[in-house]
This record gives structure tokens, sequence and C-alpha cells, in this order.
């Protein structure tokens, strides 16, 4: 209000008294935390920002007349010096005086929203004052609304936790806000509100080289006004502390933007792994505003930050010129908006995406062609054909598709025994928690040439088999390369287990198909190969099953159970082989004791294999203690080789 005239400095004497008594700010202080999103030129943010608080003390002065206050902010209110038909006529001046400076915004809407504010101001005051005089008691309903047109402001907020909300940003009929669940916002007041910091003041008070650290004992006075002076040994110890930083975590730090420009790559110059997770970050450009400074980073984890990506192509620069991972779980990333910003992340290898309501995917044309891994977890695909999208990723090693929603697997550019050009390099593949429930997905898991580790815990198709055992050496013979199953190893002897068992407990059922001991009549149906696509290769592998193994099972009696085995000693030929009948059931460990107690030996000295006439030449290790007989197909006639 500079330049007035002396008739307005003197109207205004009431007004200028309120300014000198110390308040909050908060209204200016939520405009200039806004404006980091809002991007309002400055002239126009100055304007809004003195038009916001002229109305709000003007109302003030109105307001402690009304209610009949003796103070405001601990002093005198001004009624009580100036008078109140002076007081009145102050605030009224101040609310025109508002208005004139709207008008230098030139905007058509402005004066329609000065205008309104001011209406629901004086509408919810006279409720309020109505109530008060006439002993009328309101509804809540009634009450509610009178609050939100009273003096003061409220913010709308979503927040992360639905059940904390009460409505979707609607209240009596009017839409102030827009939310993404039905329930999950609400108003609250801005001194309830945190605005966030600056990522670097956030780097300082996690990691305690704050300013405030120093103290104040170097302190000048001048005039009225005191000013701190911290000694250049101090900001270079500091400065020294900061540089020296490579992993920074600032989780949880209510970091909402970026900060000064190059603050960050003049104090911070070496960090090259950020945990940024669970901050009030909103905006994809800040995410870019923070990163433009750091030259080398690595790691990026932005999880749990509710942010808005670009809509259109972003523009390529290094900025994630070096970035290698990338974390954006929960942060609402539609796969579009992924492929939008991807452009940016020439050398990325490893993305998390889970829990972002991904549904639709789009293949990438050239881009995300470095990545290694991809975490798509918690996001309820459409359909496994989905997954068709991104299977021409050329370095793919790691897809992560827990709990996604998909029911079934299917390559349908390769037949039975051959393997699928898509997903070339992929190693590790996770589908735990889904709902696949028929095995032929699992034997299109053979088709990937480079799978090596797969994870495939609660699904359906586990439910059609009641022992654990059974079910994991189903899994190891249906897929040939498979060496770590459900994060457990799978040593060479338990693969030729299942897959001699497989070869053994199918064998009737390829038989009746059309299958046959001779090549040329061998000829087992589609529909058999369908169902067991690695039947012929473990036949080549280990020669088709013999009659005797396939006759049916006898009642299980003790008698039935016992195998006839011969045992040797190789190394000590003045020892007899001796003829022992036993349970398949038996454990190399009760083994090794029989063994001890036959030829005094003690059995954590004892090396044993077995040798059958079904594999002539080659012994098989009996290695593993608590494996039985039946684990590693010890046969009736075998022979069993002790050493020691």
């Amino acid at each position: 209000m500079d330049g007035m005239d002396e008739t307005s400095k003197r109207i205004l004497e009431p007004y200028q008294y309120l300014l000198q008594l110390p308040g909050k700010q908060v209204r200016t202080k939520l405009s200039q935390a806004f404006n980091h999103w809002l991007n309002v030129p400055e002239d126009k943010i100055q304007v809004i920002i003195e038009v916001t608080e002229m109305l709000h003390n003007a109302s003030l002065l109105v307001d402690d007349i009304e209610d009949n206050s003796k103070l405001r902010r601990g002093f005198p209110v001004a009624h009580s010096i100036y008078g109140i038909p002076s007081v009145i006529n102050c605030a009224n001046y101040v609310y025109f005086l508002g208005l004139e400076k709207v008008l230098t915004l030139n905007h058509p809407d402005a004066v329609e929203v000065f205008t309104h504010q001011l209406l629901e101001l004086h509408k919810g005051q006279g409720l309020d004052i109505y109530w008060r005089d006439t002993y009328t008691c309101p509804t809540e309903t009634e009450y509610k609304a009178m609050v939100l047109q009273k003096t003061g402001i409220w913010l709308g907020v979503e927040w992360d936790d639905p059940q904390r909300g009460k409505h979707n940003g609607a209240y009596e009929g009017t839409q102030y806000f827009k939310c993404r669940h039905p329930r999950g916002g609400s108003f609250i007041r801005p001194n309830k509100a945190n605005f966030g910091v600056d990522f670097l003041t956030a780097v300082k008070d996690r990691y305690g080289l704050s300013d405030a650290q120093h103290g104040t004992e170097d302190m000048l006075v001048f005039g009225n006004k005191t000013v701190e002076f911290v000694g250049m040994d101090s900001i270079a110890e500091q400065q020294s502390k900061l540089n020296q930083l490579v992993d920074v975590s600032v989780c949880e730090c209510a970091v909402s933007h970026a900060g000064q420009k190059e603050e960050i790559s003049r104090t911070c110059a070496n960090i090259r792994h950020i945990n940024l997770s669970k901050n009030l970050i909103s905006s994809w450009d800040t995410v870019t505003a923070i990163a433009s400074e750091i030259q080398n980073l690595e790691t990026f984890n932005i999880s749990e930050n509710k942010m808005k990506f670009p809509s259109t192509s972003t523009s390529v620069s290094n900025v994630f010129s070096k970035l290698r991972i990338l974390a954006l779980n929960q942060t609402d990333i539609t796969w579009i908006e992924v492929l939008l910003c991807a452009p940016g992340w020439p050398a990325l290898e490893e993305l998390y995406l889970s829990s972002n309501n991904i549904t639709v995917l789009e293949r990438p044309n050239n881009v995300l062609q470095t990545l290694k891994l991809l975490d798509l977890s918690n996001n309820q695909l459409l359909d496994g054909n989905q997954l068709h999208l991104i299977a021409h990723l050329p370095r793919l090693e790691q897809l992560i598709l827990r709990n996604t929603g998909i029911s079934s697997i299917h390559f349908p550019d390769a037949g039975f025994g051959c393997k699928t050009k898509m997903f070339p390099s992929l190693k590790h593949l996770a589908v735990s928690d889904n709902h696949i429930s028929q095995w032929s997905s699992i034997n299109e898991l053979d088709k990937l040439p480079s799978l090596r580790s797969l994870q495939c815990h609660n699904n359906p198709f586990a439910d059609t088999e009641k022992n654990p055992e059974t079910l994991r050496q189903l899994i190891i013979a249906k897929i040939s390369q498979l060496e770590v199953l459900n994060k457990s190893e799978i040593l060479p002897a338990e693969r030729r287990g299942a897959e001699l068992d497989y070869r053994k407990i199918f064998g009737n059922d390829w038989l009746a198909a059309g299958g046959n001991w001779n090549p040329e009549k061998n000829k087992p149906s589609e529909e058999f190969l369908a169902a067991h696509p690695r039947y012929p290769s473990l036949c080549l592998k280990y020669g088709a099953p013999e009659e005797g193994e396939l006759k049916r099972q006898q009642p299980s009696t003790l008698k039935n159970q016992l195998l006839t085995l011969t045992i040797k000693c190789p190394e000590k030929p003045e020892q007899k082989p001796v003829e022992k009948k036993l349970p398949d059931s038996m454990t190399i460990q009760r083994v090794k004791g029989l063994l001890y107690r036959l030829l005094k030996i003690p059995g954590s000295e004892l090396k044993l294999s077995y040798e059958s006439s079904k594999l002539e030449g080659r012994e098989v290790e009996l290695d593993n203690d608590l494996k039985t007989l039946q684990f590693y197909s010890v046969e009736n006639g075998d022979c069993v080789l002790v050493r020691w």
C-alpha cells in the first residue's frame, strides 16, 4: 500500500496496527508452497498473496467486533483503540483495495473468484452470529457447511490410506477437488498440513549436517537486527562431509521440491544412490530437477510418492544418462507413462513398478532395450497375453510377476519340444500368488531358452498334487534347464530322480496314446504330447520305460516295498559282497547306520553310490543323508557301492 495519500493513511491506521502484531503468515507460505507446482509468474503470485492477506486481516478486524473480543494475538484489539466505526470503515475500505488489486491480474475469473469467496465469508460469519444470538443449535451438517464458508482456509487432501478420509472431494453438492478413492478425501486446516522441505535441507537434517548445529556463538547486532555469521572453517567442514556422501536416504523426510538451482550440485557432487521414497514429491518435474544436479546418479528409489507424470513424450536429455536402477513402486504410474519417460533412461537395467494398478502393457519400441530386471508385481494385468508385448526386450533376465492376476502362460510361436523366440535372455521368472490353474502353463515354460530359476508358489495348479515333494518333482521334470525352484537349488541327483519317476509314472499313458518301444511304431497322440511335451526327450535320455517298470503297483505292504540290493566295497576286494533286503523308504543316513554295524566303519566316513543295469558304466552318488532310496530311484537288483 505504498504511495497512498494522507486520507487513506488515516483511514487505514487500524489495519496497519493489526499488521504490526506478529502472525504465522500461513497464507503467504501456503501460496508460495503451491506455486512450486503451479509456477504462476512472480508478479502475479505476489498480487495474489497480497490480496489474500488483505482480505484475511480485514475480516479479523470485523470479526473481533462481532465477537466482542478483547485481545488479538495477545494485544488489545483494534476497535478498543480506534473505536468501532473507524475499524468497520477501515475493514470495508481494505476489501475494495483488494478488489482494485485483483483487477490488475487481467484474468476473466479473478473478480468472480474474489466476489464468490467474500460472499461465502459473510454467509458463514452471518450464520455463526445468528445461531449465537438466537440460541439456536445447528445440525452437524449445517455447522460443517458454515465452517467451510467462514474466515479461514481449508485444504482438500486425499490420504494415501483411504480409511482416513470421509468423502470424494465433494461436499454439500459442491465438488471442491477429485479423489481416486470414493472416500479418500477430507478437509484440514493449513497448520495441520506439512508442505515439505527441499532435498538438500532433508539431507542435512538426516545426516546431522544442518546449519543449526553450528550454534549461535558468532553474532553481530546492527541496530535492532541480529545477524549470525558462521565461520569459514565450519562451512568448509560441513561442505566436506556433504561432498563425501555417496549413498543418501531421505525416506520419509517430507521432501517436496528440489530447492535452489545448482545448490545440490555444489554441495553433494558425489552422490550415486538416492532413496527418496515416502516423501511429498508430486511431479516428475521435481524428480528431474533433483536428478539434473547429480551427474553420476546410478540408483533412484522414488517409490510411494503420488506423482503427476508427463502426458507427452519427454525430450531426451542426459539427466538420467547413468541411471541403472529405478524404483517407482506405488506412484500410480501407468505403462504408457513409463514408455513416455523411458527415452530419458538410456542405460536403465532394473525397473521396479510394483503396486501401480497397471492393467495394460504396450510394446516398448526403441526404449528399455538395456533392461535386465522388470518388476510388475501387484498390478492386475488383463491376461497373460499382455506379456507378449514385452517379450522382445533383448536383455531382460529377470521378470517378477507376483500377484498380477495372470491365469495362463502361452508362447504360440513354438511347438512341442521347441524353443520360443520370446524372452530370449530370461533366466529368472517369479509367478507366485497368481491364478495359473493348468499344468500346460508349466509345460510352456520349457520353451524359454534361458530359464534357470522359477518361483511359482500359491497357484491353483499345485492343488492337483497333495504331496509337495511329488509336486516339485513334476515341475523339475517338465522344465529341462531349471536349476533353482522356489529358491531351492536342484541338484543333479534330484533332477535325475524326478525325470526317471516322471518317465515311469506316465509310461502307461504313453503306451495308451500310441507310444511304442519300436521307434518305427512310436507315434504318441497330439493330446499326449500337449500334456507331456518333454516325454519324448526323456525317452531319448534314459531310454523308453521297460515293461517291468510299468506294471501296476501292488498293494503297499512291507514285502512289496523291500528292495534286494547287493552291497560291495570296490576298494576292499577282501570284503565279500553282501545281499540285503531294504525298504525303499529307508534314508541314506539309516543305510549308513546299517553298514556301520555290518562293516564296523563310522557312518560319517562312508561314501555311498549305486550302479544299475539300466545305467551301465555309470555311478550315481547317494550324497544326501536325509533322502530315501526311492528318491534316488534305487530299484530291485541294483548294487550299492561303499567307500571310506
